[in-house]
């Protein structure tokens, strides 16, 4: 997982690391596939602007050039229980998916540091949006992300940190509150609006 921003440096750089640390993962330690994930330095987030477009060239290339499988990581900015953290890992799901990413794995809300801030409806989310935008014209795709990556990316310096995941939850029937449900039908309609295709 290449930082971008850090001593690897921009985006051209950082991507030529991430393909670099892919075959390495092949070539010297014999991985059945590789689990990656760039991450902004500022953000401690792999659903930026530059953080997408690192991992969306990586696993094109990769894609194109190799029959090795890839994995994604999703680290978004926002908690669970809010329409921030919902599209941000929507914007990841969608980058992957048109990109040829074979395993998306699930997320790691609240940048993954907080304890308990981690619900399955993120995955359904990342779920749902890869299978919307599977077969989707990439330049499409692409006319979608600006917008919704411009939707939440002015907001990282006050993300909502969300609920934890007793909160988001009935813990007793392990299923979500109304509350979530409601959330996460408010970032469908954005998705929906933005051109997103969501059954």
């Amino acid at each position: 997982m290449p930082i971008f921003g850090g001593y690897v440096g921009g985006v051209e750089e950082t991507a030529i690391c991430d393909i670099a640390t892919t075959l390495t993962s092949f070539a010297m330690l014999n991985a059945s596939y590789h689990h990656d994930g760039p991450i902004h330095i500022r953000w401690g987030t792999t659903s930026s602007r530059e953080t997408l477009q690192i991992a969306g060239h990586v696993a094109a290339a990769m894609d194109i050039n190799t029959d090795v499988l890839l994995a994604n990581q999703y680290y978004p900015v926002a908690g669970p229980c809010t329409e921030m953290c919902l599209l941000e890992v929507a914007a990841q799901a969608m980058t992957d998916t048109a990109s040829g990413r074979e395993l998306i794995s699930g997320c790691a809300s609240a940048k993954g540091v907080a304890e308990d801030y981690t619900t399955g409806m993120e995955a359904r989310m990342l779920g749902e949006v890869a299978e919307a935008t599977a077969g989707m014209d990439v330049g499409e795709i692409n006319h979608i992300l600006k917008q919704l990556i411009y939707s939440y990316e002015r907001k990282y310096l006050t993300a909502p940190m969300g609920r934890t995941f007793q909160e988001c939850y009935n813990v007793r029937k392990i299923v979500p509150t109304k509350e979530y449900l409601n959330v996460y039908a408010s970032a469908i309609d954005v998705l929906s609006r933005l051109g997103l295709d969501i059954g």
